[in-house]
């Protein structure tokens, strides 16, 4: 999850420059175009991906979003030309360049590792299911991206983007900013075009966050929509995988991909069949369209809110009904969200452990913290373990602390919060900055920002779109629409709609250093 201020309860100016030298030629590969996509031969596309890696993410800006590349990737996108050679692609994402965040199960060469040193090596007994169905759909799978240690669950003063495996990863747009968290490296590795898009996963904010302040677009999808069998799980009531693009019609593509019904996933099992979330594209989506306008939620920053309201004069020129403003009070249940995060991961942990990495050193929460105090200097070299504490002594899912917390949540975010909104005044979407801009890595005092507009989608297991709104100052700004249940396709094209009206992305230039002067930012 992205730093929250909720964890607290529990424990200059520079130069614009850019790095010519070391900058890609080229914006990178989309799903859709002649070099990432089915239209390009799968090799070719790989071998693009692997020279990017080499040069943005090893050298040149170094990047620092990949953390392990998979070493059969030349020879899958071989056997996927192929195939198609033989007429017979194997799906929409036939040789499209994909990277996983590394808390997604693979069952391959690569390891599976949640950025943790205590899993370094280790590998997954099996495929994650949305893996397996991105191999059906012909994506290749090139990398594993970097993350924020255990999603950014293990300190009040953990620092966005750092694990002790993978290291530090640094945003694209100015190298001293901070990714935001906890599917850092995925949001870096698409903004920068390493590969065509990725895979983030969110318990709140660490698909929507990562991708607004590294310029792309994120989904994070109701809970359900995409099965969790696999992913390292934080809590098996808000976690869920999403698509990171650059496009909102790459995020609608790999969606499709990864969105379907899971025996292995109870929420999964449950949720209606997926819709053909490209088909329900549309430009005009806006007309008519009701939007509500959540002021609670804005940032303050007086730049950042104007631009906001730039897309906001932006969709109702595209004939959106705006109600503005519309009830809906910042969160009040914060520490009910951080009681029932404590106790799901103490409980889901040592489960996803037996069933994916049964030969791991470590098989427990209290192992894992034994290992991490054991190698302190190589795990804790800038913040600790506080959040891993707290969870070892959290009780049961039985414990009533545990199932009290649970229904405040529901009710304050779900029924009287999203749902209660969305229905009173017949709301389409919610609209509201996904967050402000990036800020300023700090390795020795953690992160100093990570408000935002993520928590009430996230605990309610609502779906939240996040789509470039523009730069502030060269640093990328979001626009998020949140929605009812299932209404993934709903918000896909509303954004889409905004997206193709105001082609307000932006590429990174691999500045070392923001514009903004120190006060600022």
């Amino acid at each position: 999850m992205k730093r929250r201020r909720f964890l607290h309860t529990l424990g200059a100016l520079s130069s614009t420059q850019a790095m010519l030298a070391s900058a890609p030629a080229s914006a990178g590969p989309t799903a859709h175009d002649g070099r990432g996509g089915a239209s390009a031969r799968a090799s070719q596309a790989v071998r693009e991906a692997l020279d990017r890696i080499a040069r943005i993410d090893r050298d040149g800006p170094r990047l620092n979003a990949i953390i392990e590349l998979n070493p059969d990737a030349e020879a899958i996108a071989q056997a996927l030309d192929a195939e198609q050679a033989a007429g017979a692609a194997r799906g929409p994402l036939h040789g499209v360049t994909v990277a996983l965040k590394d808390n997604i199960a693979t069952g391959d060469r690569m390891s599976t590792t949640a950025g943790s040193l205590a899993l370094d090596g280790v590998r997954a007994t099996r495929d994650a299911q949305l893996v397996a169905q991105l191999r059906r759909a012909g994506a290749v799978i090139v990398a594993k991206t970097n993350l924020s240690e255990w999603a950014n669950f293990r300190s009040t003063r953990s620092t966005s983007g750092w694990s002790a495996r993978g290291g530090l990863s640094r945003n694209p747009y100015a190298l001293d900013r901070t990714t935001s968290g906890s599917s850092s490296g995925s949001a870096v590795a698409v903004a920068a075009g390493l590969v065509a898009m990725a895979v983030g996963t969110e318990t709140d904010g660490s698909i929507v966050s990562p991708a607004a302040l590294n310029g792309c677009v994120g989904l994070k999808p109701t809970v359900g929509r995409v099965s969790r069998d696999g992913i390292v799980p934080l809590s098996h009531t808000q976690d869920t995988a999403g698509p990171i693009a650059r496009t909102v019609l790459d995020a609608a593509r790999l969606l499709g991909a990864l969105a379907g019904g899971d025996a292995n996933d109870p929420a999964a099992a449950s949720a209606p069949a997926p819709a053909d979330y490209v088909a329900a594209l549309d430009a005009n989506a806006l007309r008519g369209a009701r939007i509500g306008i959540a002021r609670a939620y804005f940032t303050g920053h007086d730049e950042v809110d104007a631009q906001i309201e730039r897309a906001i004069a932006q969709m109702q020129r595209l004939g959106a009904i705006v109600i503005d403003p519309v009830d809906l009070p910042k969160p009040d249940y914060e520490d009910d969200e951080k009681t029932v995060l404590l106790h799901e991961f103490k409980h889901g942990l040592p489960q996803w452990l037996r069933a994916f990495a049964p030969h791991a050193r470590v098989s427990t929460l209290a192992d894992v913290i034994a290992f991490n105090d054991a190698q302190r200097a190589r795990e804790m070299p800038y913040f600790g373990q506080e959040l891993l504490l707290a969870a070892q002594e959290a009780g049961g899912l039985d414990a009533a602390a545990y199932r009290e917390a649970l229904a405040r949540c529901g009710r304050r975010a779900r029924d009287e919060g999203l749902a209660r909104v969305l229905r009173e005044q017949r709301l389409d979407a919610l609209v509201a900055p996904t967050e402000g801009t990036a800020w300023l890595i700090d390795l020795i005092n953690g992160d100093s920002g990570g408000e935002g507009f993520s928590t009430p989608a996230a605990v309610a297991g609502f779906p939240h779109l996040t789509v470039p709104a523009g730069l502030v100052r060269g640093l990328p700004v979001g626009v998020s629409f949140v929605g009812a249940p299932w209404s993934e396709a709903r918000l896909l094209a509303l954004g889409y709609a905004f997206e193709q009206a105001t082609q307000w992305r932006r590429e990174p230039r691999f500045v070392e250093r923001s514009n903004v002067p120190a006060a600022d930012g």
